[in-house]
């Protein structure tokens, strides 16, 4: 028997705000995700992309249709099944919402323990090899007022990823990065896709980088318009 796909959407529609003002922002969108790929969501500003990032993340309400996430149903789920879900993703946002107050490594450190208790020492490893993977070796021990805006941004992507997550999900990961930065970001999760099966889901206006991916999501006004590469 097959596994189930890591991401399964069908029939998704999204509004914001209430009564006259209401707006919808998803039109019945479906699509399946394949374990290990690379998928880059692309559109105007103001398309959908980021709103439907986040309902596959299990980080906005679902109102009506299915989000099924590493074998779960989004729709209706609990406080408690969210929580253990988040568990096993990683988040890369263009805000890096990095804690000014924690080195490079502590900031790594602290997405780790959020995914629960582990061996120190193992946690502190893990977050130092994925900063110099990272080109951060140097900065292990900054805060993040003497790093740079794409260093910061490394680092929340160290953060991510330190904890071996089954599904990725990036918003605008690339935004603060030069070229080659931003390029390394996304070949390092491309070879997660293939060497352990990491499912990745991007936001992203960075033509540098589309090359990269599995497959192209095209939105407008909350509807697919485009879909290439699946």
């Amino acid at each position: 028997m097959a596994a189930e796909a890591p991401i399964r959407v069908l029939g998704l529609d999204h509004f914001f705000g209430s009564g006259e003002v209401r707006k919808q922002a998803i039109f019945d969108v479906s699509l399946t995700l394949a374990r290990g790929s690379l998928t880059v969501l692309i559109g105007p500003s103001g398309s959908g992309k980021t709103t439907l990032l986040t309902l596959m993340g299990c980080l906005r309400e679902l109102q009506s249709g299915s989000v099924r996430l590493l074998g779960q149903e989004l729709n209706g789920a609990g406080p408690a099944r969210l929580v253990l879900l988040r568990r096993r993703l990683g988040f890369i946002f263009q805000a890096h919402n990095l804690h000014d107050s924690l080195t490079a490594t502590q900031n790594v450190l602290m997405g780790l323990q959020v995914h629960g208790p582990g061996n120190a020492a193992r946690q502190r490893a893990a977050a130092r090899h994925m900063l110099d993977l990272l080109g951060l070796a140097a900065r292990r021990d900054y805060l993040p007022a003497k790093l740079s805006g794409g260093q910061k941004q490394r680092v929340a992507v160290a953060r991510a990823l330190a904890s071996n997550p089954e599904v990725v999900f990036a918003d605008e990961p690339t935004a603060a990065l030069d070229k080659e930065a931003g390029r390394t970001v996304v070949e390092m999760l491309k070879a997660l896709g293939r060497t352990r099966g990491v499912t990745t889901v991007m936001v992203t206006h960075d033509t540098r980088i589309l090359g990269l991916a599995d497959r192209i999501i095209t939105l407008e006004e909350g509807r697919i318009v485009g879909d290439t590469g699946g």
